[in-house]
């Protein structure tokens, strides 16, 4: 692997299995689609998350570069940051007829800033409780700079595709980092491509992919859409949010953070809360061409 900065680390398969126990179970914080992801600790004290993809013929190898450039070249204080990576052999126990044999396999393993506060998703919850307004807004904000600097700040666009809540860690200052570039191809053009493959996850994928497997940058404004509407309003809010017309969930949504702020909800907060809710309206339009562009968003967040 070249372009390596000289801030990532090439780190040996068994100084890995020694800082996770062998990959025990002990150290497993989470597991998706394409590998199970350990907390280690390192020799110097710093605490690392550890992605071992799955061992899967013809993808994990294409998964693993595709993984590990889009994160080489993307560096930002709201994109999670690549410690080092392991790629080399390893051995395998596997069952046959019965006996149990060992086969060598390409083990690859990406290596991560460990970060305390987990993913957004154990984080949302309505209005009533949970994080206040203005750490709400600091996630929000954080996340759009992460995600212009994905689509306008790196040499060549990368989309992510695959925006949510569970991709989205943050720090012991709540700070949010974008994570899991598994899914995200590198476009040298903003125009459209047409893909075959299902990539996102349902609920964040804009129709025109969903009918057409169509891929612009609005692809990730409309998943973003989602996601502040989740962060501003909870789960359950959302859902509320197909039910009623705009104006009215942008009132029951304010009058709600009204009534758990009282009278400490200034009129800088509740012009806020009602630009947020207004942003995501405008992300998640069914024409992709009313949606704003992420540069867009970012400057009217600023302004306000």
């Amino acid at each position: 692997i070249q372009h390596t900065s000289a801030t990532t680390r090439e780190f040996t398969l068994e100084l890995l299995k020694q800082i996770t126990d062998n990959f025990s179970e002990e150290h497993v914080i989470g597991r998706g689609g394409y590998g199970v992801v350990y907390k280690g600790l390192l020799h110097d004290g710093e605490e690392i998350a550890l992605k071992k993809l799955h061992y899967m013929p013809g993808l994990d190898d294409k998964q693993f570069m595709n993984e590990f450039n889009n994160l080489m070249r993307a560096q930002h204080p709201n994109i999670i940051r690549l410690v080092g990576y392991c790629y080399g052999l390893g051995h395998e126990r596997f069952k046959y007829n019965g006996e149990y044999i060992f086969a060598r396999v390409q083990e690859r393993i990406l290596c991560f800033e460990y970060l305390q506060g987990g993913s957004l998703d154990k984080h949302i919850s309505d209005e009533s409780c949970g994080l206040d307004w203005n750490t709400r807004f600091k996630i929000i904000k954080g996340v759009s700079k992460g995600i212009n600097y994905l689509h306008n700040g790196c040499k060549d666009s990368i989309y992510h595709l695959d925006l949510k809540p569970e991709n989205i860690l943050l720090d012991k200052n709540l700070v949010p980092k974008i994570g899991d570039f598994g899914l995200s191809r590198l476009f040298q053009t903003e125009k459209t491509h047409i893909t075959s493959k299902f990539m996102g996850t349902m609920g964040y994928m804009p129709p025109e992919f969903i009918d057409r497997r169509a891929i612009t940058p609005k692809f990730d404004v409309f998943s973003f859409g989602v996601i502040i509407i989740r962060i501003v309003a909870g789960y359950e809010g959302y859902s509320k949010c197909e039910h009623m017309c705009p104006h009215e969930f942008l009132e029951h949504v304010h009058g709600n953070w009204r009534k758990r702020m009282q009278e400490t909800m200034s009129s800088h907060i509740s012009e806020q809360v009602m630009t947020c809710i207004e942003i995501a309206f405008r992300c998640v339009e069914f024409n992709r061409e009313k949606r704003p562009t992420i540069a867009d968003i970012v400057n009217e967040l600023n302004k306000i």
